[in-house]
């Protein structure tokens, strides 16, 4: 029998923590070895673990899986959470590409300059409330079904819900326009496999601060 996927990363959300989100929800267990020291990645690279030389890193089936999205798709698959077909596929990729975007306005904000903090957050707030929350929300009301592709829960699901407690915990007001969205988030956090992952002592990660980024970035300088 084949051993728990075990995640290479360091101890914070960023890149993989959808990684986190979707092997919970397919209801996988999973261990973390966090990288912690500069010799710690310096022992993956060493190793040849890291194709590109950079993490996250995922020792899942055999293999050592890297570059996130590329993780992500093995796991939808695998666990029949990608589409019946190959138009299920492209609604699934579209939807998630456009979460990444706005997910990655998150994570770069953690370490944007201080003088540009504001202007930031301005446009966080903007393009969540006029550009990918409502385009979410359209697809949901177009079909009036419960889940974004299909009727039924795919990894698109899932990474929306996460991206939905990312806007929570940032501005939970930027969420009053969308009910179906709302409705989606509580559909999703009280799937077993989900709630489980959500309840304090889970392996879901706390917000990453300035100061979290500034410490990972530290362990991989060259």
């Amino acid at each position: 029998m084949a051993g728990k996927p075990v995640l290479h990363y360091f101890n914070l959300r960023a890149r993989v923590e959808s990684i986190r989100w979707l092997l919970a929800a397919a209801g996988v267990e999973f261990e973390e070895k966090f990288v912690e020291t500069p010799e710690d990645f310096e022992k993956l690279k060493n190793d040849g673990l890291l194709l590109f030389q950079q993490v996250p890193m995922v020792e899942m089936d055999g293999m050592k899986l890297v570059q996130s999205r590329a993780i992500l798709n093995y796991i939808a698959t695998k666990y029949n959470l990608y589409g019946k077909d190959v138009k299920e596929r492209l609604l699934i990729d579209m939807y998630t590409e456009g979460m990444a975007d706005l997910y990655e306005m998150f994570i770069q904000l953690t370490v944007t300059p201080p003088d540009q903090i504001d202007a930031k957050i301005a446009l966080i707030k903007d393009r969540t409330k006029n550009r990918y929350l409502p385009a979410f929300e359209k697809v949901l009301k177009s079909h009036g079904q419960d889940y974004l592709v299909g009727n039924k829960l795919s990894k698109a699901d899932i990474l929306l819900t996460e991206l939905l407690y990312t806007v929570e915990e940032f501005d939970a007001s930027l969420l009053a326009s969308f009910p179906l969205l709302q409705a989606l988030k509580t559909r999703i956090s009280n799937l077993p496999n989900v709630k489980k992952f959500l309840q304090p002592g889970g392996q879901r990660k706390p917000p990453t601060t300035a100061k979290m980024m500034e410490e990972a970035r530290k362990l991989v300088k060259p």
